[in-house]
């Protein structure tokens, strides 16, 4: 069969032959040759970038710590080929160069290929890392569920498409100088949604300084009239509510605000806590919940983001573990879940026509009436209040904030009518930056998968 590379390749110039006879798999390494106390690379296969070619040979050990292990030792110029699922269908590959002694050691899911004199190892790198190469080793591997390898046996009797030398090496200039192009671009759209993750910061810096828009004190002295401050709010809300007693149990005062280290706010703003604009705060069960296919939402950090619940991450109770989690409070269209665990700091609307329970990890806020439910979100995920708990972090294995500290968390406080101005203008600009967000990342993947095209037209046979 025949192979057109790049630029008028002949199919003359091809031949199919199997990848054993031009390239050694696995060549077994003579351990005698090095001295104990040689420095080699040692490449986990963390080191090794996905579907990038990219590798670390940083991590130096001595032959004697590496030599007795199961790692996998390779040369200076062989291919490292990732065996087992994910890693391999995530193109794991890399040519190894650089290594210390011109050797190297790594994970026992390598399997190296030692290329001949027939073969040029890019181009063997370019192949096999292709995703068509990927696709059918996938087809071929062996062994259980979750830990699936590619046999070597498979990768012997490949069949590669052999052009001559200095062939080969003009197909493999060709596609580094398209790669170079498209990485060029990949590389700016990366750079904007960096830009995007920058903007969206700073809006949200904006609007809880009262920057964002023209302030109620600014209006009102402007229009000559009076209006209800932001500490007056504050105070008819805990009046209020100390007169109706709201709250889960017996009615408790909410702790004194901590005024150290706070910032001036704009005039017409207060500083409150937490506890002081909630109704209620009220935290998960203690307990896992056993998850089905459907039934009753049971929402926890798995399908929370800053954008709100990822409907198609959503988990399901059976009715009576969800009557069991909400026997503390209920939550309601409305409500905020704050995630206390795992994606610390996440916080998230319940939508419209949605009544769950509480999985792990997470608390429930529900605002007074008074004060904006959206508004405390996008305070949550501002700066204003990540400071206060990246200190307050706690657990070496996943961090995690008390209960006890998310109520007392320092909150700004406008007044009412300068909170909807507020909340409108940052979802008007959070709206713009998920519309350019989404269009970057369809210009991601296509940029993917024209690398792929590249890899395709330059092998085809």
């Amino acid at each position: 069969m025949g192979h057109k590379g790049a630029k008028g390749a002949t199919n003359a110039m091809t031949q199919m032959v199997r990848l054993g006879d031009v390239a050694h798999i696995n060549p077994r390494f003579d351990k005698s040759s090095l001295a104990d106390d040689v420095p080699v690379s040692f490449v986990q296969m963390a080191s090794v970038g996905a579907a990038d070619g990219k590798i670390n040979v940083s991590i130096v050990r001595p032959f004697s710590e590496v030599k007795k292990g199961s790692y996998t030792p390779f040369k200076d110029g062989d291919v490292l080929f990732a065996k087992v699922t994910p890693c391999m269908e995530n193109g794991k590959m890399a040519v190894a160069r650089g290594l210390k002694n011109g050797v190297g050691f790594g994970s026992s899911e390598f399997h190296v290929l030692r290329p001949s004199d027939q073969v040029d190892a890019k181009y063997l790198y370019y192949f096999v890392s292709s995703q068509a190469f990927r696709k059918e080793a996938a087809g071929h591997m062996t062994g259980a569920v979750g830990l699936r390898r590619v046999p070597a046996a498979f990768l012997a009797d490949a069949e590669l498409p052999l052009v001559p030398l200095d062939e080969q090496r003009r197909i493999v200039a060709e596609i580094e100088k398209q790669f170079s192009r498209l990485d060029e671009a990949v590389a700016n759209l990366r750079r904007v949604k960096a830009n995007l993750k920058r903007y969206k910061a700073s809006v949200l810096k904006a609007a809880v300084e009262g920057r964002l828009v023209e302030t109620e004190s600014s209006i009102a002295q402007r229009e000559g009239r009076s209006f209800e401050t932001g500490e007056q709010l504050l105070q008819r809300i805990l009046d209020e509510r100390r007169a109706k007693g709201v709250g889960i149990g017996k009615y408790k005062e909410p702790a004194p605000l901590d005024t150290q280290n706070l910032k001036n706010l704009p005039d017409g703003w207060t500083w409150a806590t937490v506890e002081m604009v909630c109704d209620a705060i009220v935290d998960c069960p203690h307990s896992t919940a056993k998850f089905q296919t459907h039934g009753y939402p049971c929402v926890d950090t798995t399908w929370m983001t800053t954008e709100g619940l990822a409907q198609e991450r959503a988990r399901f109770v059976d009715e009576a573990t969800y009557n069991d989690r909400i026997s503390r409070l209920a939550p309601k269209t409305g409500d905020i879940v704050f995630a206390r665990e795992g994606t610390i700091g996440t916080a998230v609307l319940i939508p419209d026509r949605m009544a769950p329970c509480l999985g792990q990890r997470v608390m429930l806020l529900r605002t007074s009436s008074d004060y904006l439910n959206g508004l405390l979100v996008h305070v949550l995920h501002s700066e204003i209040v990540k400071v206060q708990y990246r200190s307050q972090a706690l657990g070496s294995t996943v961090a995690h904030i008390n209960v006890g500290d998310v109520k007392r968390f320092a909150v700004p406080v406008p007044p009412a009518s300068e909170q909807a101005r507020i909340v409108a203008e940052v979802d008007r600009h959070l709206s713009i930056i998920r519309e350019v967000e989404a269009e970057v990342d369809i210009n991601l993947k296509r940029a993917l998968a024209l690398r792929q095209a590249i890899l395709s037209k330059q092998f085809s046979v």
